[in-house]
């Protein structure tokens, strides 16, 4: 007698993955949230982006609206994202997020390295010279001492100033 509708037993049954309608749902909500960082950002910054060309002009179309207008386009995205990849737009968009983080980083430790060539002097440039040999010396120590007067005599903290911008100049000539 022959089998009807049955796989024979050395064939591997097919997984059948369900998915809730919720579940659905939750991953339209993400695409929708992702698209609205998208329209949150600067046109110059747009451009880097992996776009195809309908979402690149829905999102161009959303920064223009308004209120009501710009709620639906906003859900017009989330339909086109639908049918693309997410992943490498959430990958470009991480990146200007981290980008952001890092030069903010970087900006709180410039400032501690200024505020530890106030306070300890020296010894501080000479951390500073190890990093940034191209740095003048002579004219950090002057304003080392310059800072100290001022912070002393109670006086604006310009050549505090001074000193942040030239390590800034420093690390962007760097990088």
């Amino acid at each position: 007698m022959a089998r009807k509708n049955q796989k024979a037993p050395w064939e591997e049954e097919e997984e059948i993955i369900w998915v809730s309608k919720t579940e659905m749902k939750n991953d339209m909500i993400e695409l929708q949230k992702l698209g609205e960082e998208l329209v949150e950002l600067k046109p110059s910054v747009l451009e880097k982006f992996p776009l195809p060309d309908d979402l690149a002009d829905a999102i161009k179309d959303a920064q223009r609206f308004d209120k009501e207008a710009r709620r639906r386009q906003l859900q017009y995205i989330g339909k086109i994202m639908r049918n693309i990849d997410p992943e490498p737009l959430q990958a470009a968009l991480d990146k200007v997020r981290n980008k952001h983080s890092q030069s903010t980083a970087m900006l709180h430790k410039l400032e501690e390295m200024r505020d530890r060539i106030v306070e300890e002097g020296d010894k501080a440039i000479e951390d500073v010279l190890a990093i940034y040999p191209d740095v003048d010396r002579q004219r950090l120590r002057q304003l080392a001492r310059q800072a100290r007067k001022e912070k002393e005599g109670s006086k604006p903290p310009k050549a505090s100033r001074e000193i942040f911008q030239l390590l800034k100049d420093l690390y962007l000539e760097e990088y």
